[in-house]
C-alpha cells in the first residue's frame, strides 16, 4: 500500500545538498570558509530527512495498517518539511557564497528550500485528511499523495544544482557535513519510529 510512496521518495532528489566529492585545490578560503558554514548546519537536517525516508520505507508491507502507515507518513512528512525549512535557514544566515553570482543564487537556493518546506507541511495534511478505515480509499489517496511527492521531488531544484556547481560545490563536497548520511531507525521488529514505545516493566541498557 505504501510502496508508491517509498519508490517516489528513494527516487526523487529528496536529500538534496548531498553531494560526491571530487577534489580540486583551488578553492580559496573563503569560499571553503562558506562551505564549512552551511555543511555543519546541513547534516542534523540531512539525517532527519534520511531518517524519515527510512520510517517510510519500513512502513510499506502490504498487510500494514492504513492507521499505522498515515501515522508514520505523517510524522515523516512533517519532520522533512522541519528539516527544509531549517535548511533554508542555514543557506540564507550563511551569506551569499564569494563567488561570483553568489547573492542570487543563495536566494534562488532558499527561496526552493522554504518551497520544499511548505509542500511537504501539505502533504502532511493530505495525508492526515486521509479515510484510514476503507483501505480501497486510503490505497487510492496514498497513490495521489507519491504522485504528487514525485513532483516535488523533481522539480525545481535548479537553484540547488547551481549552488552545489562550481567552486562552491567543489567545497561543499569535501565537508562532511554535505554529505549524504546513513538513515538512523529500528530493525523492522522493533517498535515503528513514529509510535510512541508502551511502557513495560522492565528497561534493559
Amino acid at each position: 500500500m505504501n510502496k508508491k510512496l517509498a519508490a517516489a521518495l528513494s527516487g526523487g532528489a529528496v536529500l538534496v545538498l548531498t553531494l560526491s566529492g571530487c577534489s580540486s585545490d583551488d578553492n580559496s578560503d573563503k569560499v571553503n570558509d562558506w562551505a564549512k558554514k552551511v555543511c555543519d548546519q546541513v547534516q542534523p537536517q540531512l539525517q532527519k530527512i534520511a531518517n524519515a525516508n527510512a520510517a517510510i520505507q519500513q512502513q510499506t508491507a502490504d498487510n500494514s495498517k492504513p492507521a499505522d502507515v498515515q501515522k508514520t507518513d505523517s510524522a515523516a512528512f512533517q519532520q522533512i518539511s522541519q528539516a527544509y525549512k531549517a535548511l533554508g535557514a542555514a543557506v540564507e544566515s550563511a551569506g551569499p557564497p564569494p563567488v561570483d553570482g553568489g547573492e542570487t543564487t543563495q536566494k534562488k537556493a532558499v527561496k526552493e528550500l522554504e518551497a520544499s518546506s511548505a509542500a511537504y507541511a501539505n502533504l502532511q495534511k493530505k495525508v492526515d485528511a486521509l479515510e484510514t478505515k476503507d483501505q480501497a480509499k486510503f490505497a487510492d489517496g496514498l497513490k495521489g499523495i507519491a504522485d504528487e511527492l514525485n513532483k516535488i521531488s523533481t522539480s525545481g531544484d535548479e537553484a540547488l544544482k547551481k549552488l552545489q556547481s562550481g567552486e562552491v560545490g567543489t567545497a561543499m563536497a569535501k565537508q562532511k557535513g554535505c554529505q549524504k548520511p546513513t538513515a538512523s531507525v529500528p530493525p523492522k521488529s522493533a517498535t515503528p519510529p513514529s509510535t510512541a514505545p508502551s511502557a513495560s516493566p522492565s528497561k534493559k541498557s
